[in-house]
């Protein structure tokens, strides 16, 4: 049986790490429009440009953009046997393209799960993130290179991304609060929605995860 997941959570909550173990146990495709938007910025691309100018501010975006990637996205092969939504939809409007494609597709959401962390974790965590253009993830407190300031797969030097600066942290969460969470309610409303304690550890949020879907199931 298909799955078709949405993973909320504010930056920092671990939805990225949780949406991998959740890849290899259910065999269904990851789609993060911030991954695709970020391979764009690498490759220089006239949208790269374009996202990057709003991402270092913090803001989203603009809705038809995104609202075409993802139908694009959701309408390949791969799609057919489930999908986990990482970062979409992060609003009402998004969320009601999201409906409709989703009908056009004949497809239904089987669970919506948001993992819970408080602004101040929020911070602390992306704070301390350190990124390599290689994809390599870090963090200077709990997941330290071995190297200062280098990436231990290919030697190159770490950076802050720009969306992880102070400013832009606080930007982002100001929109989760305002615009993205809004929406639980209506996933509330049909008996699809979770919300995870995403404060615990890695091990224990992953269990929590596929407990509920085992028992919605």
């Amino acid at each position: 049986m298909a799955s078709y997941l949405v993973l909320f959570g504010p930056q920092g909550s671990g939805k990225g790490t949780q949406a991998e173990y959740l890849v290899a146990a259910l065999r269904v495709s990851r789609i993060a429009p911030g991954d695709i938007f970020r391979r764009e910025k690498e490759a220089g691309t006239d949208l790269g440009k374009l996202v990057a100018a709003y991402t270092a501010r913090g803001e989203l975006a603009p809705l038809d953009i995104t609202n075409s990637l993802m139908e694009k996205r959701l309408g390949e092969a791969d799609c057919v046997r489930g999908f986990i939504l990482d970062g979409y939809p992060r609003n009402v409007l998004q969320a009601d393209a999201l409906d409709g494609m989703l009908r056009t597709l004949e497809k239904t959401l089987s669970q919506v799960f948001e993992i819970w962390i408080s602004d101040d974790e929020a911070v602390a965590r992306i704070g301390g993130r350190r990124v390599c253009a290689c994809g390599a993830s870090y963090h200077v407190v709990h997941n330290p290179p071995k190297k200062e300031g280098i990436c231990d797969s290919c030697g190159k030097p770490l950076s802050v991304r720009d969306d992880d600066k102070p400013d832009a942290i606080k930007r982002r969460l100001e929109i989760y609060h305002h615009d993205t969470e809004p929406l639980f309610e209506r996933y509330r409303a049909r008996g699809i929605f979770t919300r995870i304690n995403g404060e615990q550890s890695i091990s224990k949020v992953r269990e929590d995860i596929f407990t509920a879907l085992t028992t919605a199931s």
